[in-house]
């Protein structure tokens, strides 16, 4: 990766791009709520030197840039444009949705949320014929899922232990263990799936 600064441009001084950046990455940060040292671990750049590149206080490197870009979900082009950037940070069409299905090919979930979180949490759009079943391995030690019916019949089962939910209602349930969703009801069923892999505000 190139350790070359940041070009200077004939638009702006140094400053104002310094600033823009700065400005840039703060606000990419919080709209993903995530701490200095949260997007230091993520990204692999020292807290300290965010830190100064949100104050404006030094030039970053481009591969600075780079790391922080991607950890922020978002292009090294977008970041470098600062802040008359639109306050939209993505917009996935419909194309670009990843979509899963089941075993049996009667489920399909499309993965509403950013591929870059999937380590804290994911959430899907999920639906079911009739009488399909989706199986899923236990997720990490403390995962929760949480499932609202927006239409139809689901049975949850996990860890032995089954559960019916109507349309309207929500269930919430241990995902650390073998568990499955299988559509009881007449027609398809459609659901919000969300997972959290770990319990917010936990070390």
């Amino acid at each position: 990766m190139s350790s070359r600064r940041i070009p200077k441009t004939n638009v702006k001084s140094s400053e104002e791009t310094g600033a823009d950046l700065g400005k840039t990455i703060q606000r990419l940060r919080k709209a993903y709520n995530l701490s200095l040292g949260e997007l230091s671990e993520q990204s692999g750049v020292a807290k300290s030197i965010i830190s100064q590149i949100e104050r404006n206080e030094t030039n970053p490197t481009l591969s600075t840039v780079v790391r922080l870009s991607r950890a922020l979900d978002t292009t090294v082009d977008e970041v470098l444009r600062g802040e008359q950037q639109s306050l939209f940070i993505d917009h996935q069409q419909k194309s670009g949705i990843p979509m899963l299905e089941s075993q049996d090919g009667l489920c399909r979930l499309a993965i509403a949320g950013p591929l870059n979180l999937v380590d804290v949490f994911q959430w899907y759009d999920f639906h079911a014929k009739e009488k399909g079943v989706l199986e899923s391995s236990p997720h990490p030690p403390g995962t929760i899922e949480h499932l609202y019916i927006v239409s139809g019949e689901l049975e949850v089962t996990t860890g032995g232990e089954a559960k019916l939910g109507k349309t309207g209602e929500a269930l919430r349930y241990r995902a650390d263990v073998p568990h499955r969703i299988v559509n009881v009801g007449q027609g398809e069923a459609h659901a919000i799936m969300m997972l959290a892999l770990k319990q917010f505000g936990a070390q």
